[in-house]
């Protein structure tokens, strides 16, 4: 029984992976933990944050550069015909999630140039004077940074939604066929990215603050999972089977260990008790945190391409 078990589950997953890889889920990653840098970054510039010269705002718009340029490299690897991607810029589809997502992914990166020019690295503007002078201009003004905050945490909230949405959209497959896998992905994306800044502050406070937002974060990510899930339970046979693939079926391991264990309750757990000054600030949490939303990534995509309706 147990050989015919273990036969069963290896006959499910690796088709799965054989189909879509790694590239899909750590592009929605990437894009989910950038989309937050990108709030955490804006609200900071908005509430005025970037006074302080140790500020994750400097630097937050670099790493966000970085890691959604991998991400395009991973989604542009997944597709077929690679020849031909310029074409979803020559229109602009209003009901093509996918049409959405890739404008959103271009207006992004000026949104990103702009927050970089508050401070750029001395060994540029040594050769680049003007480059100085715009971000000293940029600085004497109060305003334009807030618009630039502004616009950071709008792009940044519709990237967020965008990589739930472009699953959602795929009525196919019913463990995606629901509208709150974008809130799920935005919040997740937060939570990673507060983790990940939490952990790299150079500043005190907004560690501590940060600590205390990731928690808040976790907290909805875990209730949006119980919707989600309670909603799926309360639907078609189809959907019910569907769902049963992560609760109890063969992504069930995974769920419950990395996703909702490591992942989410530990972690928060440990955040807790930082915070509120029973144990010290460490790694540990803000690791595990990222690495529960890159697995959620995996899991949804993979138990996603199972999911059927025959």
């Amino acid at each position: 029984m147990h050989e015919l078990t273990t036969t069963r589950h290896n006959e499910l997953i690796d088709p799965i992976f054989h189909a879509w890889g790694w590239e899909i889920p750590v592009y929605l990653f990437l894009g989910g933990l950038v989309a937050g840098m990108m709030i955490i970054a804006g609200y900071f510039l908005f509430s005025g944050r970037y006074k302080e010269n140790n500020c994750s705002c400097y630097y937050l718009p670099r790493v966000s550069f970085l890691l959604l340029s991998l991400g395009m490299l991973a989604l542009f690897l997944d597709l077929e015909h690679k020849l031909y991607v310029w074409r979803l810029y020559t229109t602009f589809e209003i009901t093509s999630p996918m049409s959405w997502g890739s404008w959103i992914l271009i207006l992004v990166y000026p949104v990103l140039l702009a927050n970089m020019l508050m401070r750029i690295p001395e060994r540029i503007t040594d050769k680049y004077k003007i480059l100085k002078t715009l971000s000293e201009k940029l600085k004497e003004k109060p305003m334009l940074v807030k618009n630039i905050g502004v616009l950071n945490m709008i792009l940044g909230g519709l990237l967020g939604m965008y990589t739930g949405i472009l699953l959602s959209s795929l009525g196919a497959r019913p463990l995606w066929s629901t509208s709150i896998l974008w809130l799920l992905f935005l919040m997740s994306g937060l939570s990673g990215a507060a983790a990940f800044v939490h952990m790299i502050a150079k500043n005190v406070k907004e560690r501590e603050l940060l600590a205390k937002a990731d928690n808040g974060f976790l907290i909805i990510e875990l209730f949006v999972l119980m919707l989600l899930i309670i909603s799926l339970l309360s639907s078609s046979r189809v959907a019910i089977d569907s769902v049963s693939l992560i609760l109890n079926g063969p992504f069930a391991a995974v769920f419950w260990v990395f996703v909702i264990g490591l992942g989410i309750v530990i972690p928060l757990i440990i955040q807790l008790l930082a915070v509120n000054h029973k144990i010290h600030h460490t790694a540990v949490a803000p690791v595990m945190v990222i690495i529960g939303g890159l697995v959620l990534r995996f899991v949804i995509v993979a138990a996603g391409q199972y999911s059927h309706w025959f």
